[in-house]
């Protein structure tokens, strides 16, 4: 199951975000070695704010963290526009139905094939919120490793500028469009499950 956790809905997700906050330590400052803030415990920077909304694959047992995303506003302070603009060619894109994607985070304390299908789950959540409420595309940064596996996916994305070197790593920056054809596309490549999403009556659906 999928959790969408926004504004109107988080206070009944503190445990589970607490927990997605636990990994993406655990994932970007102990294992990737990210210089970015933390607690000694928690990873959170200054775009978890109030806006910011999530998509959480959860346990449903113990309501525990599994893997996430974030979804920013692109008309808003974002990764892409605040800290990397440098990355478009063109101006950067922003609309209130454009979201950017960042954070995307797999427990550490799971390994293949649960990692797949979580994987899976995101994107296919990623796609039914799209569809339920009029974006109609995603904006990411990302090194290239996983650009490459995000543009072999199944998604119809482009390219927003050459990748450029960033410390030690590549980076590019993408826009992944979505349409009444996306969820066709996935199911081509074994990424779509049906019915991933889960959103409480409380959540506030509005672009």
């Amino acid at each position: 199951m999928v959790e969408l956790v926004t504004t109107e809905n988080r206070d009944a997700h503190e445990q589970l975000l607490h927990s997605m906050f636990e990994d993406r330590k655990a994932v970007f400052v102990d294992l990737l070695k990210w210089d970015v803030p933390h607690d000694g415990r928690c990873e959170r920077d200054q775009f978890d704010d109030a806006y910011a909304e999530y998509l959480i694959v959860t346990d449903t047992e113990t309501s525990v963290h599994l893997a996430s995303l974030r979804m920013l506003r692109t008309d808003r302070p974002h990764i892409l526009g605040s800290i990397f603009p440098n990355l478009c060619d063109a101006s950067v894109p922003a609309a209130p139905d454009i979201r950017e994607v960042s954070r995307i985070c797999l427990s550490p304390r799971h390994r293949d094939p649960e990692r797949c299908l979580y994987r899976d789950l995101l994107a296919s959540a990623m796609t039914e919120y799209a569809l339920l409420t009029g974006i109609r595309a995603y904006t990411a940064v990302s090194e290239m490793g996983r650009l490459s596996r995000v543009l072999s996916a199944g998604w119809r994305c482009e390219p927003l500028g050459m990748p450029r070197k960033i410390g030690p790593t590549m980076v590019g920056a993408l826009m992944i469009h979505i349409d009444t054809d996306t969820i066709r596309r996935l199911q081509a490549f074994g990424r779509y499950h049906s019915g991933a999403l889960r959103v409480e009556e409380r959540s506030n659906l509005a672009a």
